[in-house]
């Protein structure tokens, strides 16, 4: 192949166009395109007849839902799910990763819990939505105030607003995952203080995230109730003098030297394209790889856009019960998009597939790169605790802010991000570094992309670009700011999974 395309696996039928490619294009001895191929695009590199599979990274992508010519465009026009069957093989691909050679170090908040946070923030703590404009109202006062002038060592007030916390059953699995999910934010390394706040009459009680033991510690907690504090004024001055008592505290906080192992990274992909999956995603698997061989924790998620690929994860389990929680996940979302009148193929999103991806076995197949090759050491609830080191899975959804906010509620103190199309988002008070896929994304936006790992395409490697990202990593959680944090981002990106009935 030449440059202008790229045939990914010696088994492949299709090859990627690398820039736009014309009619008429000469991609193989004797073999031309017969129509435009836009760049990011799969091309046929053979005849494909009516219900053939597909193949593009070696894997099965899909099925031909017509005959494709040779040098044919391929995608949602002629290319569909078909039928897949996947070999889960439990653990017999795993291949444990050498340790790395020297100790990798950062400067970090260091926690009575052992854990070490990469910022140090104060958070107002929402138990329902009806208290969501009063945490707001208190964080705005406290800015006109000026009150942290005198703490230098926090980083700002973070107000954490959602759509839910009543209107819901008290009981059961939607329950369960927003109180898993707001006790992680209570806990999450990067708060150095949290001030919690709900309406009073509520179906998620301040009394019983306090009354499990799971947000008892009187130094860094604060709680009130709308309610109890007599309205809405009387409410931002109880806040803001329990603001000003949480900065003491939080300030006594000081960066000191940690170890790469304490750092716990979230992996995502939100608007990918066609070139995900060769760039930035392999490259983050590298950048992956190393904060393992460190003793760290990395984290992938959106269970429904692993679908379709799942078997090279289980291949990797560190133990058939591991990789069997796995395909229990994918089996419980079959039957959960089933029931609600959707399905699996619906994932790719109309960026996505003006990018080149036509289903979600190729996203899927492309989104796994993020993983890297490390073995699969645990698979866990959405917003579950995740203390044990090396390369884990958290149930999400696909829907990048709900799934990076439940991998925040799991112990992520640090996200990494790739993007084709251009996803622009924050995640308070995690930092987020973005990572462009081509070099048109990275020069229409470089000012919220942090890494261009389109370079790959003009020639430099996976390993380069997987050693800068674990570089950036190391300098971001050590303080240096992320654009999207230099651009104010992460005060809207809280956003819960709701699992079952509104009421």
């Amino acid at each position: 192949m030449t440059v202008t395309t790229l045939k990914l696996n010696e088994r492949d039928d299709v090859a990627v166009a690398i820039k736009d490619v014309p009619e008429g294009f000469q991609f193989a001895e004797g073999m031309a395109t017969i129509e435009r191929i836009p760049a990011g695009h799969k091309l046929a590199l053979r005849r494909i007849g009516v219900g053939e599979p597909v193949v593009k990274y070696g894997q099965i992508i899909g099925a031909a839902t017509t005959e494709i010519a040779p040098g044919a465009h391929v995608h949602v026009h002629n290319l569909g799910m078909g039928t897949h069957k996947q070999d889960y093989a439990f653990g017999m691909g795993v291949e444990p990763l050498p340790p790395a050679p020297g100790e990798a170090t950062f400067q970090g908040f260091h926690r009575a819990s052992g854990r070490v946070g990469t910022r140090n923030y104060i958070g107002i703590l929402t138990t329902v939505n009806c208290s969501g404009s009063v945490a707001r109202f208190v964080a705005e006062e406290a800015a006109r105030r000026c009150l942290l002038d005198n703490f230098p060592n926090v980083d700002g007030v973070v107000p954490i607003v959602h759509g839910s916390g009543c209107g819901m059953s008290g009981k059961g699995e939607g329950y369960e995952t927003l109180f898993r999910t707001l006790a992680g934010y209570g806990h999450n390394p990067n708060f150095g203080a949290i001030l919690m706040l709900g309406l009073g009459c509520e179906v998620m009680q301040v009394a019983d995230l306090v009354g499990r033991d799971v947000l008892k510690d009187s130094a860094r907690f604060r709680y009130m109730t709308i309610q109890g504090s007599g309205g809405t004024k009387a409410t931002i001055d109880s806040a803001l003098g329990a603001l000003q008592e949480l900065a003491v505290e939080a300030n006594k906080a000081v960066r000191a030297e940690a170890p790469a192992s304490k750092l716990v990274m979230g992996m995502q992909c939100g608007g990918s394209d066609g070139y995900s999956g060769i760039t930035a995603n392999p490259a983050l698997g590298v950048a992956s790889d190393l904060l393992v061989r460190h003793g760290g924790i990395s984290i992938l998620s959106e269970t429904s856009e692993i679908y379709g690929a799942e078997h090279l994860l289980t291949r990797r389990a560190v133990d058939e019960p591991t990789g069997r929680k796995l395909i229990d996940l994918i089996e419980w979302w079959e039957d959960y998009t089933a029931r609600n009148h959707g399905e699996m193929d619906n994932n790719p999103s109309p960026g996505n597939k003006r990018g080149g991806l036509t289903t979600i076995l190729e996203k899927s197949l492309g989104a796994v790169a993020k993983a890297g090759h490390a073995p699969l050491s645990g698979v866990y609830k959405y917003g579950e605790p995740i203390d044990s080191p090396g390369f884990a899975f958290m149930d999400s959804p696909g829907y990048d802010p709900c799934s990076v906010t439940g991998q925040i509620a799991s112990g992520a103190n640090l996200i990494t991000f790739t993007t084709g199309r251009g996803s622009v988002s924050g995640y308070m008070p995690v930092p987020c570094i973005k990572i462009a896929s081509n070099p048109d994304l990275w020069q229409r936006m470089e000012p919220d992309m942090d890494v261009d790992c389109g370079a790959i395409l003009g020639g430099a490697t996976l390993e380069e670009k997987g050693q800068e990202i674990f570089a950036m990593v190391l300098r971001v959680a050590s303080g240096e700011q992320t654009k999207s944090e230099a651009q104010g981002f992460g005060t809207v990106e809280f956003v819960p999974w709701q699992i079952g009935a509104t009421m």
